[in-house]
């Protein structure tokens, strides 16, 4: 059980059945679409890839892992010893709307990995059709695999909870994709993503047995979550209401860093929201450049405008609302939801003016603090204004002129003296001095850029690496200065790219 690397003696990964042995499978093998009934899971072996190939490898994550580079692995064509494939059981509102039974369509799981007493779920995205694929095809294109696996590992660096990418393989054939939805499909590459998070679990895993009154499969699979990931007091119901607080106020911190540094995740589907209150499923995601609340990335939410950056919070609660109204009915419990309710909104606002006051280098939430914050944030809407640079360059600053706004401003600004006022309310409420390791900490100087992911799907597409390699090495370490990077990376949104589709606005199709 020994491997050796560079010269360390380290403990061999193990792979464990740790959650398909804890909870209820499906117990017909056929793996074709249909509705699965009293199972959490299906076991499902991954499609055979023609022709594997390594696009980028994960080395950081690999060693900590203790895991080895190899195409036939990640594509899902070889399984290593100790792996038992399967694909998930959940279901999930949409929009709003019960979706019903959903499933993993696209994405197996080659089982579970426990490592210094922790435990890793691997996933491959891509890999074949699964008894939840419902019309779909089971595969996934260069183009949104390249985009979760930057995404992931950006987030992960800027300290915001989230699956991580392990690897990004191509397969050797081409998937056809309609990517507007206009009619016109036309053929792209197919790869495959593999990522790592303690658990694929999300809101939709429970409501899809609650929405069966299927209460015994439910109560298992809670039991499962109780044992394995919450520290409990052997008392059932009340681990579950303690559970089940946690989850809300760690969604809310969630949301509260998604939104310190512009991230949309464009589809907060209750099946898109993790119980680890990490961030999963990057589909059509986005930052925001100019700071703007009622920004979608989402084509499909264009005019409904469900999931923009400023309704995260609002859509945060309401999923988990569902999530309490699948789970508090074992126990009799409906009139429990309100308190817990609260207590995540209670969460979010505390969580929110911190991170502001963070933001801003305020070290002392007040009254005058709040003033300034909503203040700040009503200019920024006004004005067209980058988020990431404003932010960054109000870190840098050592005197009293707005002048530096200048260099995040998409149009000219003509009524200066709002701004001017602003930063000596900002200046009086810091006592002219803002806490500027805490602002540079808070404030990344490089994020992953809708255009920037573009920019790197194209060259890919094309056979070059280079340009996602370099943006992948840069968002490793977002908050270093870096200069090297700076006049490719640390740059307002070029004017090709604000209606670019692919750039400006992302459907899901992936």
């Amino acid at each position: 059980m020994l491997m050796v690397a560079t010269g360390v003696v380290t403990m061999k990964p193990m792979w464990t059945s740790t959650f398909i042995n804890g909870v209820p499978q499906d117990t017909n093998e056929e793996n074709h679409p249909r509705q699965v009934h009293q199972a959490c899971f299906s076991k499902v072996k991954p499609t055979k890839m023609p022709d594997p190939k390594m696009l980028l490898w994960n080395e950081d994550l690999a060693t900590e892992l203790g895991l080895e580079i190899d195409p036939e692995v990640w594509s899902g064509n070889t399984q290593i010893e100790g792996m038992e494939p399967f694909a998930h059981c959940y279901g999930g509102h949409q929009f709003g709307t019960w979706a019903g039974q959903l499933g993993d369509g696209r994405a197996i799981s080659l089982g579970t990995l426990t490592k210094d007493d922790e435990l890793f779920e691997i996933q491959l995205k891509g890999s074949g059709v699964t008894p939840y694929s419902r019309r779909g095809d089971g595969r996934a294109v260069l183009r949104s695999s390249l985009r979760e696996f930057l995404c992931s590992e950006a987030m992960y660096h800027l300290g915001i909870p989230t699956s991580r990418a392990l690897s990004l393989v191509s397969t050797g054939e081409h998937v056809l994709r309609d990517i507007l939805y206009d009619g016109h499909p036309a053929e792209e590459p197919g790869a495959i993503v593999t990522r790592v998070a303690q658990s694929f679990l999300r809101f939709g895993s429970f409501e899809i047995h609650a929405s069966r009154s299927d209460n015994e499969t439910l109560t298992l699979l809670l039991e499962y979550v109780l044992q394995q990931f919450f520290t409990h007091d052997n008392e059932v119901e009340v681990d579950c209401l303690n559970w089940l607080r946690c989850v809300g106020k760690e969604t809310a911190r969630l949301v509260s860093e998604w939104m310190r540094v512009g991230f949309v995740h464009g589809v907060m589907n209750t099946d898109n929201m993790s119980i680890h209150s990490i961030t999963i499923d990057y589909g059509p995601y986005g930052w925001i450049e100019p700071y703007d609340l009622d920004w979608t990335p989402n084509t499909t939410d264009k005019f409904s405008k469900r999931y923009t950056f400023g309704n995260q919070p609002m859509i945060a609660m309401w999923n988990y609302a569902r999530l309490l109204d699948s789970i508090l009915p074992i126990f009799s419990l409906e009139q429990d939801k309100r308190p817990l309710l609260e207590s995540f909104q209670i969460a979010f606002q505390w969580e929110h003016h911190r991170m502001w006051c963070n933001k801003l280098g305020i070290k002392d939430m007040t009254d005058e603090s709040v003033v300034v914050i909503e203040e700040c944030q009503r200019l920024l809407q006004e004005s067209n204004i980058d988020m990431t640079i404003f932010f960054r360059e109000l870190s840098y600053l050592n005197s009293a002129s707005i002048d530096f706004i200048h260099k995040a401003c998409y149009q000219p600004i003509e009524h200066m003296g709002a701004w001017t006022q602003w930063l000596q309310s900002w200046n009086e409420v810091t006592q002219n001095s803002p806490d500027k390791e805490l602002m540079l900490s808070s404030n990344p100087k490089y994020v992953l850029r809708n255009w920037l992911a573009y920019e790197a799907i194209e060259h890919a597409e094309q056979g070059d690496l280079s340009y996602a390699l370099d943006l992948y090495e840069c968002l490793k370490n977002p908050y270093d200065e870096q200069e090297q990077y700076a006049s490719r990376f640390y740059q307002k949104r070029p004017e090709w790219a604000e209606h670019k589709p692919g750039s400006s606005m992302l459907s899901c199709s992936s």
